[in-house]
């Protein structure tokens, strides 16, 4: 499209994760200027951090990047920044020191954790979103195992050898699997003073299941496996509390008390600070969470050119609940048949090509 009397059309990209590099990858066969901007240079692979957080993988293992994974789109360029605010009037983006312009805008800037108002338990209930998120929980894992290695008392011995995982999410669900798995098999034969298999561990879920977004009999089957492995769920159970290593758990009218030293907090997500930005220089709708209501193609009501893709947005067009965060459920098509295609720089319809959608909501 771009010509001497066109300039190229000027794509910026906020965020590197799944939809920020997928789109980044679709618009770099193209003619478009892209640029893509996140707070680093690297993209992480997020549903294998559990398994850095359980000493399974390195984070060397799941973490590529950017610039080495888009090298062969000329027109891509990658910067490593953070975007503090935009200007939808100007169609600008300002970054700490210099703004960027642009003709089309995406962001896709993700969650991160949710304490529902409870902050000061993060110190204690760390969540797992990041590189270091995991490295601080493999720490904590393997600390507490050998912390009870040499504990006398058999009281704290059983504290640190209880593991407490707030959140039957996917992330709660793999994160009690893996540490179950360390307890009952990998580490077994390794310690003289503990028995590991004497290990504890609890999956605490507010609903009536585990894995709620799911179908209910895809539910009882994840329950049924992590009961093998020998997870105890607790399903219906609110938590209440967490201090001086207890966690106090509501559960109907009943109270319990259970002394743990590591508790790991997957039980939400509350969206980037990004979804704040765009109801203020916007209008956007936000969801109780600060995920941003989009339209069918994706866009900000009022705003065609700005596009909100992956986890910061609530996509609610196909029966009134939002799509669930994860790649299986993104929808084919928007404007005809999932055969169909739509080059949108071509104008053949107003919105991002179709493949470009399927990875943008996933």
């Amino acid at each position: 499209m771009a010509n001497q009397t066109q300039p190229a059309h000027r794509v910026v990209i906020v965020g590197g994760g799944f939809g920020g590099l997928y789109a980044a990858k679709e618009l770099g066969k193209s003619e478009a200027h892209v640029t893509l901007i996140d707070k680093r240079n690297f993209h992480l692979f997020q549903p294998l951090l559990y398994q850095v957080a359980t000493g399974t993988l390195s984070p060397a293992d799941i973490s590529s990047p950017l610039r080495g994974i888009l090298s062969r789109y000329r027109n891509v360029k990658v910067l490593m920044d953070e975007v503090s605010d935009i200007d939808p009037a100007q169609q600008r983006v300002m970054l700490r020191n210099r703004q960027i312009d642009y003709d089309t805008l995406i962001v896709a800037t993700g969650v991160s954790h949710h304490y529902f108002g409870n902050d000061h338990w993060k110190p204690t209930a760390p969540g797992l979103k990041t590189v270091e998120d995991a490295l601080e929980m493999r720490r904590r894992i393997f600390v507490a195992f050998e912390a009870a290695e040499k504990e006398t008392d058999p009281a704290k011995r059983q504290a640190w050898l209880t593991f407490v995982i707030v959140g039957g999410g996917p992330t709660g669900v793999e994160l009690a699997g893996a540490i179950a798995e360390l307890a009952f098999n990998t580490l077994k034969s390794d310690f003289r003073n503990i028995d590991t298999t004497e290990t504890k561990i609890l999956l605490i879920e507010g609903l009536d299941r585990v894995l709620p977004p799911y179908p209910p009999e895809l539910s009882e089957k994840a329950a049924q496996a992590l009961a093998r492995l020998g997870v105890t769920v607790q399903t219906q159970s609110l938590v209440t509390n967490i201090d001086n290593h207890i966690v106090t758990v509501k559960r109907g009218n009943e109270m319990q008390q259970i002394p743990a030293r590591t508790i790991l907090w997957a039980a939400g997500v509350k969206a980037s600070t990004m979804g704040k930005v765009l109801e203020q220089r916007t209008g956007a709708e936000l969801d109780r969470v600060g995920r941003v209501m989009v339209e069918p193609d994706l866009s900000i009501p009022g705003h065609p050119n700005i596009f909100v893709v992956g986890d910061l947005a609530h996509f609610a067009h196909q029966g009134g609940q939002p799509l669930p965060g994860v790649a299986p459920v993104a929808p084919t098509s928007f404007c005809g048949s999932p055969s169909q295609t739509c080059n949108w720089f071509t104008r053949c319809c107003d919105h991002l090509t179709i493949d470009l959608i399927k990875i943008a909501v996933a």
